[in-house]
């Protein structure tokens, strides 16, 4: 079913750890992250682990270990990390996927489709590096 854009706990714990992985200097680990997201320890390092797993980040081990971008700033989007995080983002005429609408239009106007194109839009033309001094 199609749904209102949402933007979960896990989705913003993965966009603002990476703009704080992508202004770091040196690795950060999971308790620095989770200290400035205000978030839980194990569930940063979860997250953070799936963006390893896709291949956004580097995580290394040990005293001097945290984790530290494999990519480029400027070649992450807030989308990409968005759709490690909740899945890709599809586009429906009907929020309730009907083939043939029971109403001479649709009752919500065609919004859904119009919010999710222009949240996909703004959040694919943001890059990490937008956020980075």
């Amino acid at each position: 079913m199609s749904r209102i854009i949402t933007i979960s706990e896990a989705s913003s714990i993965a966009i603002h750890s990476m703009v704080l992985i992508a202004a770091a200097k040196e690795n950060l680990n999971v308790v620095k992250i989770a200290e400035r997201t205000g978030s839980s320890k194990h569930h940063v390092a979860k997250i953070l682990q799936r963006l390893v797993k896709e291949g956004y980040l580097n995580s290394n081990r040990g005293p001097a270990g945290g984790f530290a971008l494999r990519l480029l700033p400027e070649d992450i989007s807030l989308l990409d990390v968005y759709e490690t995080i909740e899945g890709k983002l599809s586009e429906t005429s009907c929020p309730l996927e009907h083939p043939v609408c029971p109403f001479d239009k649709c009752l919500m106007g065609g919004i859904v489709t119009k919010m999710t194109r222009e949240f996909k839009k703004y959040m694919a033309e943001q890059k990490l590096s937008d956020y980075v001094k």
